[in-house]
């Protein structure tokens, strides 16, 4: 890897480290770029998983206090993709390279889709189910089972994972969108932390890019949090359509 090189994965992992704070889909920057380098593409998803967890660390840790508003959401969204993750990793060392890339645009489109339409779609559940309903604070079973199959993708593949759960979260719960956030950021630093643990023990690392990639995401991640917090929720709900399409479009073309 040359300098510019090297310099280019470094500036990915910060902007990636932003994306995974605030619009969820940032493997969708930092993979290519390792790709783009020069890295063969099962290593570049291994190597971008591990280089991506600090990420998910410092953002998680920006967005402290969203997460202790609702400890029994965050403890089962913690459990949920962790677990689920675990799967993941071991489908991402079994299966041939490449496996999912002709489902995950459409996935990442219809989730994005899920994102859009969930306020519309929650409230008119709501008149239906009636207004006297409390509101949904924790996982119900079937929003459980759908945020370990996230946590299951986040670990073989992980790009756009952060939209999935998002959608996951806004049509599963009540939660405010500012904590739904949160919680999205804390799901993709579970399955990347459990991902990454296999990964160290079996899987091939390009530690150089690894390294660079953690620098930039570090940094990024907490920024991201900033970010993520003072922004509007239909500013960001929009961010999370727009840069989702865009990344599914690019995949698709």
């Amino acid at each position: 890897m040359s300098g510019p090189e090297q310099l280019l994965v470094l500036v990915a992992g910060l902007g990636a480290g932003i994306m995974t704070s605030t619009v969820g889909v940032a493997s969708l920057l930092s993979f290519p770029v390792l790709v783009a380098v020069g890295l063969p593409p099962v290593v570049a998803n291994a190597s971008n998983t591990v280089g991506m967890t600090p990420a998910g660390l410092s953002g998680s840790f920006g967005y402290r206090a969203e997460l202790r508003e609702h400890p029994r959401a965050t403890a089962a969204v913690l459990a949920t993709c962790a677990a689920g993750s675990v799967g993941g990793a071991v489908l991402l060392l079994a299966l041939p390279p490449g496996v999912f890339e002709a489902v995950v645009p459409w996935l990442i489109l219809l989730t994005c889709l899920l994102v859009g339409v969930s306020p519309r779609l929650n409230a008119w559940l709501r008149r239906h189910t009636g207004p006297d309903q409390p509101d949904r604070l924790d996982l119900s079973p079937t929003t459980t089972f759908f945020a370990t199959l996230t946590g299951v993708y986040g670990g073989y593949f992980g790009a756009g994972s952060g939209v999935m759960m998002m959608a996951v979260l806004g049509l599963g719960t009540d939660l405010p969108f500012r904590i739904v956030n949160a919680l999205k950021t804390l799901a993709v630093m579970a399955a990347n932390v459990v991902a990454t643990v296999i990964f160290l023990a079996v899987a091939d690392l390009d530690w150089r890019a690894v390294l660079l990639l953690a620098g930039g995401s570090v940094v990024g991640g907490y920024v991201g949090s900033r970010i993520g917090r003072r922004l509007s929720p239909t500013l960001l709900r929009g961010l999370v359509v727009v840069c989702g399409v865009t990344a599914a479009v690019t995949m698709l073309v």
